[in-house]
């Protein structure tokens, strides 16, 4: 038995999120049903993060164990082929130890979230971005971010339905930029809440478009209560950037060159 840490990029557009759901296909499921046609396998398939419906991924990462005796390349080769006509595609495959937890064993995730700022709506991205047509100013976003920032109790920035036990997190990074008409929210932390980092970009859609104060992102916070801060922004505007792990001493597997 070996087990694989796969690297995940997909476009969520048409998938119900990463978690095996039963009103539409899944992530999870696509990259399950390609091992079982790969080995004859029925493998559970473990992610890092779970992304809901619509949430892209440039990096998600997850394993599987794999009792077939095969090498990283047919892995990865292999899983492409049979999710031809799925919007999802294995970057990496590489076999770790059996310890090895995609979602337990991860330190830090990565999230940029993407708002197409510009008064004409998307063609081309469409489905990929959020459309705000009316100008918003970053650097005041930028600057209320930063209140965000460290180790706080986000009841405030995190859905209803959130299941985890605490809404306490250690946020690192919460940084606003331009690039012509895209703004991008970057957010870096060890593990993020429920749509929390989507209610942080329609909170600080407010900020960007003169309605809030970064101190009203303060009292928001302070607040501890989810009708306190903004509205939740659309999943398509958010990518799964990264996951990053500990130092890993990977096994001695056979390889044939690319």
């Amino acid at each position: 038995m070996t087990r694989w840490k796969l690297t995940v990029e997909y476009d969520g557009s048409a998938y119900v999120g990463w978690q095996r759901q039963a009103n539409g296909p899944s992530i999870q499921q696509a990259i399950e049903e390609a091992v079982l046609r790969f080995c004859g396998e029925d493998a559970r398939v473990h992610g890092a993060g779970r992304t809901d419906a619509g949430v892209h991924s440039l990096g998600q990462v997850a394993h599987v164990d794999i009792s077939k005796a095969t090498d990283s390349k047919t892995v990865r080769e292999a899983l492409n082929a049979h999710m031809s006509k799925e919007q999802i595609v294995v970057t990496e495959a590489i076999a770790v130890p059996m310890d090895f937890h995609a979602r337990v064993s991860a330190v830090e995730r990565s999230y940029r979230y993407r708002i197409l700022n510009r008064r004409p709506r998307p063609a081309i991205e469409a489905g990929r971005v959020w459309h705000v047509p009316l100008l918003l100013d970053e650097n005041a976003m930028h600057e209320a971010a930063q209140n965000l920032v460290g180790r706080h109790d986000f009841t405030s920035f995190r859905a209803v339905m959130c299941q985890a036990k605490s809404p306490v997190r250690t946020l690192d990074e919460l940084r606003v930029t331009r690039t012509a008409d895209e703004i991008h929210i970057h957010a870096r932390a060890r593990s993020f809440l429920h749509h929390q980092i989507r209610n942080f970009a329609g909170t600080l859609a407010l900020v960007g478009l003169g309605k809030w104060k970064a101190d009203d992102v303060s009292a928001a916070l302070a607040a501890k209560d989810r009708s306190a801060a903004g509205p939740t922004a659309p999943p398509e505007g958010l990518y799964l950037v990264a996951v990053k792990y500990p130092k890993i001493d990977l096994p001695h597997m056979p390889e044939y060159p690319e």
